[in-house]
């Protein structure tokens, strides 16, 4: 039986992402889930488990489009289907991504 290991409350986001992991060339995705601590993602790539990058996406803050870049470390990797779901831990965000991840969550 599995566990969901996740800590705090997720919303479903699906929006259009970019994945730049640490030393590799940019991956498109597709946000599933977002909240204060993390996010999943699907994506056609396989990411390494424990490696760091940036999730970077575009969401609606205040009825405006902006883009948020999230530092984070990959917690899973799984396949599903033809896509792979990937498991994002936030690094520390910057105040402006906080902001706008705390509005969303309300």
């Amino acid at each position: 039986m599995l566990v969901d290991q996740r800590q705090g409350v997720r919303k479903i986001l699906r929006v259009r992402a970019m994945l730049v992991m640490d030393g590799g060339a940019p991956m498109p995705a597709r946000t599933f889930d977002l909240g204060l601590a993390g996010m999943s993602v699907t994506t056609e790539y396989k990411v390494e488990v424990n490696k760091t990058g940036q999730v970077v996406f575009e969401m609606l803050v205040d009825g405006k489009p902006q883009i948020i870049t999230c530092k984070a470390k990959v917690s899973h990797c799984i396949f599903s289907g033809d896509h792979f779901k990937v498991g994002f831990v936030f690094q520390p965000l910057t105040p402006e991504a906080t902001a706008a991840i705390t509005k969303f969550m309300r």
